[in-house]
């Protein structure tokens, strides 16, 4: 019997380069761009749909980043994040079906474009303090919320981290540990809801061999970019990602 997958060209010429630009960033290139998978395969089908099918995709994903940046993680960081963001994946599993995702995805992107505006026009000086634990433990939470949403998890964690200034390696490495356990936490919920059905399993299936190839392609960059390039490209993928948030949560929804 033949997988009941996504045949649709469209769909695919809008998921290949996001699948590929996801394993990018999941490898630590160009991080902040991660989060423009769902809203660019959100051309295709909806928002719900897109993060079914990455669920798989992802899964590969992190076990890849795990393997090349298993040495390098802050554990410190991860003891305190991790509990913080798995209570984000239970509030997303609670509120999913009552939130429009447009608003979620519009709330983020503002979130995201205030969190840029503020560190361009109030540059951090050399001796600032990291933002307060506090703050750190509910960007983690909404990190996970979000990222069980629509896997748009990266621009509220990056508000904390970004600042505590680690080195681009060991940067990729936390955040591969974060997204990995959070990620890894949202497949029960996602089976209950009725998310992971066989079409969207299969058309996972179709998309999995791109995943190394993305993340091959991060690790290679990743591992020989300068602190202050890698830091560029992230807010560079970051006002992306808050443009196309903004766009599909509070114009996109209007037009169509």
């Amino acid at each position: 019997m033949d997988f009941p997958l996504i045949t649709d060209g469209y769909f695919y010429a809008v998921a290949i380069p996001a699948v590929i630009l996801l394993g990018i960033s999941k490898s630590g290139f160009g991080a902040g761009f991660g989060s423009l998978a769902v809203p660019i395969m959100a051309l295709a089908v909806s928002v719900p749909q897109a993060a079914a099918i990455l669920m798989p995709v992802l899964l590969v994903m992190d076990l890849l980043g795990l393997a090349a940046y298993r040495r390098d993680f802050d554990r410190e960081l991860l003891r305190f994040l991790i509990p913080c963001g798995l209570v984000g994946t239970v509030i997303g599993t609670v509120m999913f079906k009552l939130l429009d995702s447009h608003l979620v995805a519009g709330l983020v992107g503002i979130f995201t474009l205030v969190f840029l505006a503020q560190r361009l026009l109030f540059p951090p000086r050399p001796d600032s303090r990291p933002p307060p634990r506090w703050a750190g433990g509910m960007l983690a939470a909404t990190a996970g919320f979000t990222s069980f949403v629509s896997h748009a998890g990266g621009p509220p964690i990056n508000a904390y981290v970004i600042p505590l200034k680690l080195s681009p390696v060991r940067f990729t490495a936390t955040m591969a540990v974060f997204f990995f356990v959070l990620n890894l936490s949202k497949w029960i919920p996602y089976g209950w809801l009725g998310l992971l059905d066989m079409r969207n399993l299969a058309t996972s299936i179709a998309l999995l061999p791109l995943a190394p190839l993305g993340v091959w392609i991060g690790v290679k960059v990743a591992r020989r970019i300068s602190p202050l390039w890698f830091y560029r490209m992230l807010y560079a993928g970051m006002l992306l990602t808050g443009c196309k948030l903004v766009w599909d949560g509070f114009f996109q929804a209007r037009l169509t």
